[in-house]
């Protein structure tokens, strides 16, 4: 019995050192796989480090007031942008300064235009050294990711301004002012020429009606629609990202009435200051007294004025540089007045046509891509003046009701493009309407590319 206890004590004996040596063959997988666990979890954390920082650079590269943007507006083609590739390293190196714990193998940013889009793509590839892992062979840990951003560009846009200055526009601009203009006319001197509210501008007459609105103070339509066309080049200037994403052309019927017809104010120019002068000088056309020897009082020539200006506008482009969209903005009362064997209307006398306006006439500009845009300054009731009433008045409200269910009116919205018409009553402003169709083009052509 003594000989089998001092046996069993031997074996317990050797099983305690059995359990000891397995211990120890176990702990080094397990030390490996927690600290592979600390190693893997470190590696991360520098993963989403320098993924977020490849993030910012991508995006940073391609942001309106970065370098590659700027350079990108004066491209008159597509392909890389070596600032912005640049600009792109200078932004991941800051995030990632005054970081530790790895090894930058590889950084490749890459801006690039392509038509109207901003690309920038950045790669990175680096490695991170192991605590544990080290201990099974593994010394680094390789990490790579990759960053794409992009921006739509800016549209260029070309805007063709056809401002109506035809004798109409000489009406006051307000019901205020109109009572104003009628009350200052009525004197019996003026007889059957009494145009009550028109400030005609006759060059036969020094004491004609534009000169007497002028002395009392009336503001006329085409006082309004200068100031609201210089107010508009600032609000051009003010929106535009590149210094000739905007240009401007100004066109009006003519300085007076022997010379009527499209006349060129200010020629197509990216130079905004410019247009501002050149719209101070935008005008009522001048007429040789009543029934005029040149037009016999006919100087609104839609049918005439509306093809002329299509001829002036080259092709419409895609909107990037070198080749922009184009829009015309058309600011009238809609009431043509000329000679037209195909008038709308009862004509007044032999072919002198009074009819609102043929929207047809723009479908020629609609078809080729280019947008038009109608503020239609409406045409106020004149019930003191009998021509009005005889020859106006049946389609300013007629069967159609009153504006802005007008003939008057729904002739000039059908000239529109689609979201592109604004009626202007006498409490709106001019100036407020023409700010918002430029800012709704820019938004279109935004949206459209």
């Amino acid at each position: 019995m003594r000989i089998l206890s001092s046996l069993l004590a031997r074996l317990r004996r050797d099983v305690s050192g059995n359990v000891a040596v397995t211990f120890a063959i176990v702990c080094v997988p397990v030390i490996t796989a927690v600290g592979c666990g600390v190693d893997y979890s470190r590696t991360n954390q520098m993963r989403a480090k320098l993924q977020s920082a490849v993030d910012a650079a991508s995006v940073g590269a391609v942001s309106r007031t970065s370098p590659a943007f700027i350079a990108a507006g004066a491209m008159t083609g597509d392909g890389v942008i070596a600032v912005g590739s640049d600009d792109a390293r200078k932004i991941f190196n800051g995030n990632m300064s005054g970081t530790t714990g790895y090894t930058l193998n590889s950084l490749t940013p890459e801006v690039k235009k392509s038509g109207a889009v901003l690309t920038a793509t950045v790669s990175f590839s680096a490695t991170v050294p192991t605590m544990f892992m080290s201990i099974v062979g593994y010394k680094t840990m390789s990490l790579q990711g990759t960053s794409t951003a992009k921006a739509s560009m800016p549209k260029y846009i070309d805007f063709y301004l056809l401002l109506d200055n035809s004798p109409s526009m000489g009406v006051a601009a307000t019901p205020a002012d109109v009572t104003k203009m009628v009350n200052a006319t009525s004197d019996a001197k003026y007889g059957s020429n009494r145009y009550c509210a028109f400030a005609c501008h006759d060059y036969n007459d020094s004491n004609n009606f534009y000169n007497l609105a002028k002395s009392i103070g009336v503001t006329t339509r085409i006082d309004v629609l200068r100031s609201a066309t210089q107010q508009l080049m600032d609000t051009a200037a003010q929106t535009q990202t590149y210094p000739n994403q905007f240009r401007m052309a100004i066109y009006d019927f003519g300085a007076a009435s022997k010379t009527i017809g499209l006349r060129a104010l200010f020629a197509l120019s990216a130079n905004l200051s410019s247009a501002k002068s050149a719209a101070g000088n935008i005008d009522l056309m001048g007429v040789y007294g009543n029934n005029d020897a040149y037009t016999a009082d006919k100087d609104t020539p839609f049918s005439t004025v509306l093809p002329a200006i299509n001829n002036e506008i080259s092709t419409p482009g895609d909107g990037t540089t070198g080749s922009p969209l184009k829009y015309v903005f058309f600011v009238s009362d809609g009431v043509a007045d000329e000679s037209n064997a195909s008038c709308l209307k009862p004509k007044a006398s032999g072919n002198r046509c009074q009819s609102p306006i043929n929207p047809a006439l723009c479908t020629a500009l609609k078809n080729r891509g280019i947008k038009i845009a109608v503020l239609y300054t409406t045409y106020l009731q004149l019930p003191t003046n009998q021509w009005y009433n005889n020859w106006i008045d049946p389609f300013n409200k007629g069967p159609f009701g009153p504006s802005p269910n007008s003939e008057i009116a729904q002739n000039m919205q059908a000239c529109a493009s689609d979201g592109f018409y604004f009626e202007v009553s006498p409490t709106q402003g001019i100036a407020e309407a023409m700010d918002a169709l430029f800012k709704r083009a820019v938004a279109d052509a935004r949206i459209a590319g």
